[in-house]
């Protein structure tokens, strides 16, 4: 018999759905995680050319200490979708190469999958590098009260947390496979998403 491929998944969603939850059964099931939020921001601390491609295209966008100024770059580009388009062609490309390489070196140490955490994982290429990309999506009431007892959010300010975001319907369009959360209790959808991955991977081993 040959030696069985590592699985890549994808996972995605809005924010209280879930998706942390799908992810620490994934970790049992000895998946390594990539948190593409942390990869991006530790790019943007050590990787020169990132650093000198957003300098290039947006001036002097990195604080003096390093970091990067993101009230300064979040004023420049969001509300312009030609500077959005832009920071993403330069952002895009570099965290699918960083992403690919963390890919290699999981391969070599045999790990059985990894599931790759991100919010754009369809924009921005990133599931093209995965066998199936999953969304984890749940009602908006439900994710209302996540919502606010997580971040501390009032409920207007929840409502419009998720009136910002993609709807059910673009999941169910680009992603393989979509799962709402309904359950009443994180140890129900810790069963559920339990049995929910051993059915895709499954599918993805015929």
């Amino acid at each position: 018999m040959g030696e069985k491929r590592m699985t890549v998944l994808g996972l995605t969603g809005p924010t209280g759905a879930g998706k942390t939850t799908a992810l620490e059964v994934l970790r049992r099931m000895d998946f390594q995680v990539i948190d593409c939020d942390a990869l991006y921001y530790r790019l943007l601390r050590e990787d020169p050319a990132l650093r000198q491609a957003l300098r290039d295209a947006f001036g002097e966008v990195f604080l003096p200490d390093g970091s990067l100024d993101r009230r300064g770059l979040a004023a420049r580009v969001f509300g312009d979708s030609r500077e959005l388009k832009r920071l993403n062609a330069i952002v895009y490309p570099a965290m699918c190469t960083a992403v690919g390489q963390i890919l290699q070196k999981c391969a070599q140490n045999r790990r059985k999958g990894v599931a790759i955490d991100a919010v754009n994982l369809v924009e921005s290429g990133l599931g093209e590098l995965c066998a199936a990309t999953v969304a984890v999506t749940a009602p908006p009431e439900l994710r209302l009260g996540r919502i606010m007892a997580r971040d501390g959010l009032t409920e207007e300010q929840a409502r419009a947390r998720i009136a910002a975001q993609k709807p059910d319907g673009w999941y169910r369009k680009h992603c393989t496979f979509l799962l709402e959360n309904r359950a009443e209790s994180k140890a129900a959808f810790e069963a559920l998403m339990e049995e929910f991955f051993e059915g895709v991977l499954e599918v993805l081993s015929e």
